[in-house]
Protein backbone atom coordinates (compact mmCIF):
# COMPACT_ATOMS: atom_id res chain seq x y z
CA UNK A 1 0.00 0.00 0.00
CA UNK A 2 1.57 3.54 -0.85
CA UNK A 3 1.65 6.63 1.04
CA UNK A 4 -0.65 7.92 -1.60
CA UNK A 5 -3.24 5.11 -0.80
CA UNK A 6 -2.86 4.94 2.84
CA UNK A 7 -4.10 9.29 2.39
CA UNK A 8 -6.61 8.42 -0.09
CA UNK A 9 -8.57 5.62 2.31
CA UNK A 10 -7.56 7.79 5.63
CA UNK A 11 -9.46 10.76 3.67
CA UNK A 12 -12.62 8.67 2.75
CA UNK A 13 -13.02 7.05 6.27
CA UNK A 14 -12.93 10.25 7.89
CA UNK A 15 -14.90 12.15 5.16
CA UNK A 16 -17.50 9.81 4.24
CA UNK A 17 -19.40 9.87 7.10
CA UNK A 18 -20.36 13.76 6.68
CA UNK A 19 -21.30 13.11 3.29
CA UNK A 20 -23.98 9.99 5.31
CA UNK A 21 -25.02 12.77 7.48
CA UNK A 22 -25.84 15.22 4.86
CA UNK A 23 -28.00 12.32 2.85
CA UNK A 24 -29.82 11.23 6.44
CA UNK A 25 -31.12 14.39 6.70
CA UNK A 26 -31.52 15.31 3.00
CA UNK A 27 -33.32 12.43 2.13
CA UNK A 28 -36.43 11.05 4.40
CA UNK A 29 -35.36 7.12 3.35
CA UNK A 30 -32.03 7.44 4.60
CA UNK A 31 -32.79 9.77 7.35
CA UNK A 32 -35.10 6.87 8.87
CA UNK A 33 -32.59 4.26 8.43
CA UNK A 34 -29.95 5.99 9.93
CA UNK A 35 -26.03 6.82 9.37
CA UNK A 36 -24.48 3.85 11.26
CA UNK A 37 -27.18 1.76 9.48
CA UNK A 38 -25.73 3.43 6.41
CA UNK A 39 -22.09 3.62 6.81
CA UNK A 40 -22.28 0.02 7.69
CA UNK A 41 -23.59 -1.17 4.58
CA UNK A 42 -21.08 1.25 2.77
CA UNK A 43 -18.39 0.10 4.53
CA UNK A 44 -19.12 -3.65 4.20
CA UNK A 45 -19.46 -3.04 0.21
CA UNK A 46 -15.91 -1.67 0.24
CA UNK A 47 -14.46 -4.24 2.74
CA UNK A 48 -15.00 -6.91 -0.24
CA UNK A 49 -14.19 -5.25 -2.96
CA UNK A 50 -11.44 -6.96 -5.32
CA UNK A 51 -9.45 -4.88 -5.49
CA UNK A 52 -8.71 -3.45 -2.04
CA UNK A 53 -4.71 -3.20 -1.55
CA UNK A 54 -3.31 -5.44 0.74
CA UNK A 55 -1.89 -3.26 3.26
CA UNK A 56 -5.23 -2.05 4.01
CA UNK A 57 -5.66 -3.92 7.03
CA UNK A 58 -2.83 -1.37 9.28
CA UNK A 59 -5.16 1.70 8.57
CA UNK A 60 -8.41 -0.54 9.48
CA UNK A 61 -6.70 -1.31 13.21
CA UNK A 62 -5.18 1.88 13.43
CA UNK A 63 -8.39 4.25 12.82
CA UNK A 64 -10.76 2.31 15.56
CA UNK A 65 -8.00 2.34 18.19
CA UNK A 66 -7.62 5.93 17.75
CA UNK A 67 -11.45 7.07 17.42
CA UNK A 68 -12.73 5.28 20.23
CA UNK A 69 -10.33 6.48 23.14
CA UNK A 70 -11.12 9.97 21.56
CA UNK A 71 -14.42 9.51 21.72
CA UNK A 72 -15.64 8.16 24.98
CA UNK A 73 -14.52 11.01 27.08
CA UNK A 74 -15.94 13.77 24.19
CA UNK A 75 -19.63 12.07 24.79
CA UNK A 76 -19.62 11.79 28.55
CA UNK A 77 -18.35 15.55 28.71
CA UNK A 78 -22.06 16.81 28.28
CA UNK A 79 -23.54 14.24 30.81
CA UNK A 80 -25.63 16.03 33.56
CA UNK A 81 -25.43 13.66 36.51
CA UNK A 82 -27.87 14.98 39.35
CA UNK A 83 -29.87 14.26 41.92
CA UNK A 84 -33.13 15.33 40.90
CA UNK A 85 -35.48 12.67 40.90
CA UNK A 86 -32.59 10.18 42.20
CA UNK A 87 -34.95 7.65 43.99
CA UNK A 88 -37.09 7.07 40.83
CA UNK A 89 -33.54 6.82 38.38
CA UNK A 90 -32.40 4.60 41.14
CA UNK A 91 -34.81 2.14 40.60
CA UNK A 92 -34.81 2.39 36.68
CA UNK A 93 -30.98 1.79 36.78
CA UNK A 94 -31.03 -1.30 39.42
CA UNK A 95 -34.48 -2.52 37.27
CA UNK A 96 -32.47 -1.74 33.69
CA UNK A 97 -29.20 -3.09 34.37
CA UNK A 98 -30.48 -6.76 36.42
CA UNK A 99 -33.26 -7.32 33.70
CA UNK A 100 -30.40 -6.59 30.76
CA UNK A 101 -28.11 -9.51 33.60
CA UNK A 102 -30.83 -11.81 33.97
CA UNK A 103 -32.07 -11.88 29.97
CA UNK A 104 -28.34 -12.05 28.75
CA UNK A 105 -27.09 -14.69 30.87
CA UNK A 106 -30.80 -16.70 29.71
CA UNK A 107 -29.91 -16.38 26.05
CA UNK A 108 -25.99 -17.12 26.43
CA UNK A 109 -27.37 -20.47 28.57
CA UNK A 110 -29.72 -21.01 25.24
CA UNK A 111 -28.00 -19.56 22.18
CA UNK A 112 -24.69 -17.68 23.02
CA UNK A 113 -22.63 -20.47 24.42
CA UNK A 114 -22.84 -22.23 21.39
CA UNK A 115 -21.63 -19.06 19.36
CA UNK A 116 -17.77 -18.22 18.78
CA UNK A 117 -16.41 -15.71 21.35
CA UNK A 118 -20.05 -16.34 22.96
CA UNK A 119 -18.73 -14.84 26.50
CA UNK A 120 -17.37 -11.62 24.74
CA UNK A 121 -20.40 -11.31 22.75
CA UNK A 122 -22.50 -11.22 25.92
CA UNK A 123 -20.64 -9.09 27.10
CA UNK A 124 -20.20 -6.44 24.37
CA UNK A 125 -24.32 -6.63 23.94
CA UNK A 126 -25.17 -5.96 27.91
CA UNK A 127 -22.97 -2.48 27.51
CA UNK A 128 -24.90 -2.07 24.08
CA UNK A 129 -28.06 -2.99 25.77
CA UNK A 130 -27.43 -0.62 28.86
CA UNK A 131 -25.56 2.20 27.02
CA UNK A 132 -25.32 2.35 23.67
CA UNK A 133 -22.97 2.06 20.10
CA UNK A 134 -20.34 3.86 22.05
CA UNK A 135 -19.99 1.16 24.87
CA UNK A 136 -20.24 -1.75 22.20
CA UNK A 137 -17.58 -0.12 20.51
CA UNK A 138 -15.09 0.42 23.94
CA UNK A 139 -16.27 -3.14 24.83
CA UNK A 140 -15.07 -4.63 21.31
CA UNK A 141 -12.06 -2.80 21.70
CA UNK A 142 -11.60 -4.45 25.14
CA UNK A 143 -12.13 -7.86 24.37
CA UNK A 144 -11.17 -7.95 20.40
CA UNK A 145 -13.21 -9.92 18.71
CA UNK A 146 -12.89 -10.25 15.38
CA UNK A 147 -14.61 -7.86 13.04
CA UNK A 148 -16.83 -9.96 11.09
CA UNK A 149 -18.53 -11.10 13.89
CA UNK A 150 -18.85 -7.59 15.72
CA UNK A 151 -20.60 -6.09 12.26
CA UNK A 152 -22.88 -9.23 12.58
CA UNK A 153 -23.35 -7.85 16.87
CA UNK A 154 -24.33 -4.70 14.89
CA UNK A 155 -26.05 -6.09 11.99
CA UNK A 156 -28.50 -7.82 13.87
CA UNK A 157 -28.84 -5.22 16.12
CA UNK A 158 -30.52 -2.63 13.71
CA UNK A 159 -33.01 -5.66 12.84
CA UNK A 160 -34.18 -6.50 16.84
CA UNK A 161 -33.98 -2.62 17.79
CA UNK A 162 -36.61 -1.99 14.21
CA UNK A 163 -38.58 -5.13 15.61
CA UNK A 164 -38.54 -3.70 19.57
CA UNK A 165 -39.81 -0.24 18.25
CA UNK A 166 -42.57 -1.67 16.15
CA UNK A 167 -43.98 -3.85 18.97
CA UNK A 168 -43.21 -0.82 21.21
CA UNK A 169 -44.87 2.07 19.74
CA UNK A 170 -48.02 -0.03 18.07
CA UNK A 171 -49.33 -1.75 20.89
CA UNK A 172 -46.49 -1.66 23.71
CA UNK A 173 -47.44 1.81 24.57
CA UNK A 174 -50.85 1.36 25.27
CA UNK A 175 -50.38 -2.48 26.89
CA UNK A 176 -48.29 -1.57 29.48
CA UNK A 177 -50.45 1.51 30.36
CA UNK A 178 -52.95 -0.80 31.13
CA UNK A 179 -51.09 -3.84 32.75
CA UNK A 180 -50.10 -0.92 34.85
CA UNK A 181 -53.50 0.79 35.59
CA UNK A 182 -52.96 3.88 34.30
CA UNK A 183 -55.01 5.81 32.01
CA UNK A 184 -53.84 7.31 28.55
CA UNK A 185 -51.48 10.37 29.43
CA UNK A 186 -52.76 13.39 27.32
CA UNK A 187 -50.91 16.67 27.21
CA UNK A 188 -51.90 20.18 26.78
CA UNK A 189 -51.20 21.83 23.70
CA UNK A 190 -48.30 23.69 25.47
CA UNK A 191 -46.61 20.70 26.20
CA UNK A 192 -47.02 18.87 22.97
CA UNK A 193 -45.33 21.77 21.93
CA UNK A 194 -42.48 22.20 23.91
CA UNK A 195 -42.01 18.23 22.92
CA UNK A 196 -42.34 18.79 19.38
CA UNK A 197 -39.73 22.20 19.99
CA UNK A 198 -37.46 19.57 21.39
CA UNK A 199 -37.55 17.11 18.63
CA UNK A 200 -37.17 20.18 15.71
CA UNK A 201 -33.66 21.15 17.49
CA UNK A 202 -32.79 17.86 17.66
CA UNK A 203 -33.18 16.92 14.20
CA UNK A 204 -30.56 20.20 13.64
CA UNK A 205 -27.96 20.01 12.25
CA UNK A 206 -24.47 20.44 15.38
CA UNK A 207 -22.10 20.50 13.27
CA UNK A 208 -22.41 23.68 11.27
CA UNK A 209 -21.68 25.07 14.49
CA UNK A 210 -17.68 23.86 14.63
CA UNK A 211 -17.26 26.42 11.39
CA UNK A 212 -18.05 28.94 13.51
CA UNK A 213 -15.78 30.75 15.64
CA UNK A 214 -17.34 29.68 18.93
CA UNK A 215 -17.65 26.48 17.61
CA UNK A 216 -13.74 26.13 16.63
CA UNK A 217 -13.08 27.08 20.52
CA UNK A 218 -15.11 24.01 21.86
CA UNK A 219 -13.62 21.95 19.36
CA UNK A 220 -9.93 22.93 20.51
CA UNK A 221 -10.51 22.79 24.58
CA UNK A 222 -12.80 19.40 24.52
CA UNK A 223 -9.55 18.09 22.27
CA UNK A 224 -6.96 19.30 24.90
CA UNK A 225 -9.30 18.12 27.55
CA UNK A 226 -9.86 14.84 26.07
CA UNK A 227 -6.28 14.19 25.21
CA UNK A 228 -5.11 14.65 29.22
CA UNK A 229 -7.29 11.90 29.79
CA UNK A 230 -6.21 9.64 27.54
CA UNK A 231 -2.52 10.69 28.48
CA UNK A 232 -3.49 9.62 31.97
CA UNK A 233 -5.76 6.31 31.38
CA UNK A 234 -2.92 5.36 28.90
CA UNK A 235 -0.03 6.27 31.73
CA UNK A 236 -1.35 4.32 34.37
CA UNK A 237 -2.44 1.38 32.25
CA UNK A 238 0.95 0.67 31.23
CA UNK A 239 1.30 0.32 34.75
CA UNK A 240 -0.84 -2.93 34.73
CA UNK A 241 0.12 -6.48 34.36
CA UNK A 242 0.51 -7.90 30.58
CA UNK A 243 -2.70 -8.16 29.20
CA UNK A 244 -4.41 -5.29 30.98
CA UNK A 245 -3.79 -2.46 29.43
CA UNK A 246 -7.20 -2.04 27.35
CA UNK A 247 -9.07 -3.18 29.95
CA UNK A 248 -8.13 -0.59 32.49
CA UNK A 249 -7.53 2.22 29.74
CA UNK A 250 -10.93 2.54 28.17
CA UNK A 251 -12.47 1.42 32.03
CA UNK A 252 -10.60 4.79 33.28
CA UNK A 253 -11.22 6.96 29.71
CA UNK A 254 -15.21 6.49 31.16
CA UNK A 255 -14.31 7.12 34.87
CA UNK A 256 -12.60 10.29 34.16
CA UNK A 257 -14.92 11.48 31.38
CA UNK A 258 -17.71 11.35 33.74
CA UNK A 259 -15.59 13.20 36.56
CA UNK A 260 -14.73 16.14 34.19
CA UNK A 261 -18.98 16.14 33.16
CA UNK A 262 -19.15 17.38 37.01
CA UNK A 263 -16.78 20.46 35.69
CA UNK A 264 -18.83 23.31 34.81
CA UNK A 265 -16.64 24.83 32.11
CA UNK A 266 -16.43 21.05 30.34
CA UNK A 267 -19.70 21.11 30.53
CA UNK A 268 -20.47 23.80 28.64
CA UNK A 269 -19.04 22.26 25.52
CA UNK A 270 -22.25 21.30 24.60
CA UNK A 271 -20.91 20.18 20.96
CA UNK A 272 -18.80 17.14 22.31
CA UNK A 273 -21.22 14.79 22.15
CA UNK A 274 -21.97 15.14 18.13
CA UNK A 275 -17.88 15.42 17.45
CA UNK A 276 -17.22 12.31 19.41
CA UNK A 277 -20.45 10.93 18.04
CA UNK A 278 -18.80 11.55 14.43
CA UNK A 279 -16.07 9.92 15.47
CA UNK A 280 -18.30 6.93 16.42
CA UNK A 281 -19.81 7.52 12.37
CA UNK A 282 -15.50 6.96 11.30
CA UNK A 283 -15.26 3.88 13.36
CA UNK A 284 -18.50 2.40 12.00
CA UNK A 285 -17.14 2.85 8.41
CA UNK A 286 -13.75 1.59 9.18
CA UNK A 287 -14.85 -1.79 11.09
CA UNK A 288 -17.25 -2.38 8.71
CA UNK A 289 -14.69 -2.36 6.36
CA UNK A 290 -13.33 -5.43 7.42
CA UNK A 291 -15.64 -8.26 6.97
CA UNK A 292 -15.19 -10.50 4.89
CA UNK A 293 -18.12 -12.16 4.08
CA UNK A 294 -16.51 -15.27 2.58
CA UNK A 295 -15.23 -16.17 6.04
CA UNK A 296 -18.97 -15.61 8.20
CA UNK A 297 -20.36 -19.07 10.26
CA UNK A 298 -23.80 -18.85 8.97
CA UNK A 299 -24.79 -21.16 11.78
CA UNK A 300 -23.24 -19.36 14.20
CA UNK A 301 -24.53 -16.28 13.24
CA UNK A 302 -28.47 -17.80 13.48
CA UNK A 303 -27.03 -18.54 17.36
CA UNK A 304 -26.20 -15.05 17.83
CA UNK A 305 -29.65 -13.72 16.33
CA UNK A 306 -31.18 -15.50 18.85
CA UNK A 307 -28.84 -14.57 22.14
CA UNK A 308 -29.56 -10.95 21.19
CA UNK A 309 -33.02 -11.04 20.88
CA UNK A 310 -33.58 -13.42 24.08
CA UNK A 311 -31.42 -10.45 25.60
CA UNK A 312 -33.50 -7.34 24.28
CA UNK A 313 -37.34 -8.87 24.73
CA UNK A 314 -36.63 -10.56 27.89
CA UNK A 315 -34.81 -7.70 29.30
CA UNK A 316 -38.01 -5.82 28.18
CA UNK A 317 -39.93 -8.42 29.94
CA UNK A 318 -38.21 -8.42 33.69
CA UNK A 319 -37.56 -4.71 33.40
CA UNK A 320 -41.62 -3.94 32.96
CA UNK A 321 -42.50 -6.76 36.18
CA UNK A 322 -39.48 -4.96 38.18
CA UNK A 323 -40.84 -2.00 37.67
CA UNK A 324 -44.43 -3.13 38.34
CA UNK A 325 -43.52 -4.06 41.43
CA UNK A 326 -41.06 -1.08 42.57
CA UNK A 327 -44.46 1.01 41.86
CA UNK A 328 -42.34 2.69 39.03
CA UNK A 329 -44.59 3.92 36.42
CA UNK A 330 -45.52 2.65 32.91
CA UNK A 331 -44.28 5.60 30.95
CA UNK A 332 -41.16 5.69 33.30
CA UNK A 333 -40.36 2.26 32.92
CA UNK A 334 -40.81 2.18 28.77
CA UNK A 335 -38.73 5.28 28.36
CA UNK A 336 -36.09 4.08 30.08
CA UNK A 337 -36.06 0.51 28.14
CA UNK A 338 -35.85 2.75 25.18
CA UNK A 339 -32.56 5.11 26.66
CA UNK A 340 -31.21 1.45 27.40
CA UNK A 341 -31.94 -0.78 24.56
CA UNK A 342 -31.66 1.97 21.99
CA UNK A 343 -28.89 4.41 23.65
CA UNK A 344 -30.70 8.26 24.80
CA UNK A 345 -30.71 9.63 20.92
CA UNK A 346 -34.03 8.02 20.93
CA UNK A 347 -35.70 9.08 23.69
CA UNK A 348 -36.73 12.01 22.45
CA UNK A 349 -39.16 10.07 20.01
CA UNK A 350 -40.22 7.79 22.09
CA UNK A 351 -41.38 10.84 24.55
CA UNK A 352 -43.14 12.14 21.62
CA UNK A 353 -44.99 8.95 20.90
CA UNK A 354 -45.85 8.95 24.33
CA UNK A 355 -47.12 12.78 24.13
CA UNK A 356 -45.11 12.54 28.06
CA UNK A 357 -43.18 15.47 28.41
CA UNK A 358 -41.61 14.20 31.97
CA UNK A 359 -40.86 11.21 30.19
CA UNK A 360 -37.88 12.95 28.31
CA UNK A 361 -35.82 14.10 31.72
CA UNK A 362 -35.85 10.72 33.23
CA UNK A 363 -35.35 8.82 30.00
CA UNK A 364 -32.29 10.92 29.08
CA UNK A 365 -31.21 10.68 33.17
CA UNK A 366 -31.56 6.80 32.46
CA UNK A 367 -29.25 6.51 29.09
CA UNK A 368 -26.60 9.01 30.78
CA UNK A 369 -26.02 6.39 33.39
CA UNK A 370 -25.67 3.43 30.84
CA UNK A 371 -23.11 5.72 29.00
CA UNK A 372 -21.45 5.98 32.02
CA UNK A 373 -21.45 2.57 33.34
CA UNK A 374 -21.93 0.52 30.63
CA UNK A 375 -18.50 -0.34 29.91
CA UNK A 376 -17.89 -1.31 33.49
CA UNK A 377 -21.46 -3.32 33.26
CA UNK A 378 -19.71 -5.26 30.18
CA UNK A 379 -16.68 -6.30 31.57
CA UNK A 380 -18.14 -7.92 34.65
CA UNK A 381 -20.81 -9.72 32.34
CA UNK A 382 -17.72 -11.56 30.71
CA UNK A 383 -16.07 -12.33 33.81
CA UNK A 384 -19.88 -13.73 34.97
CA UNK A 385 -20.63 -15.53 31.80
CA UNK A 386 -16.82 -17.04 31.32
CA UNK A 387 -18.03 -18.76 34.91
CA UNK A 388 -21.00 -20.43 33.66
Amino acid sequence: MTILEYIIYSLFFCVAPAGVIWACRRYKVLGKIGPIMVLYAIGMVIGNLPFLPEGIKSLQDMIPNVMIPLAIPMMLFGCHFTSREAGLQLKLVVSGFSSVCLAVIVGYLLFGCHVEEGAEIGGIISGMYTGGTLNAAALQAIFKIDSERFILVNSYDIIISFLYFVFLFSVGIRLFRRLYGEREKVLSAENKAEIEEQIRLAAQNPYRRLWTREGAKQLGKMLLYTLAIVAVSAGVALLMPEGWFMVVFILLLTTLGVACSFMPKVRALDLSYDVGMYLIYIFSITIASMADFSNLDLAGGANQLAFMSVAVFISLLIHAVVCRFMRVDADSMMISSVAFINSPPFVPMASAAMQNKKALVTGLGAGIVGYAVGNHFGVLMVELLERL
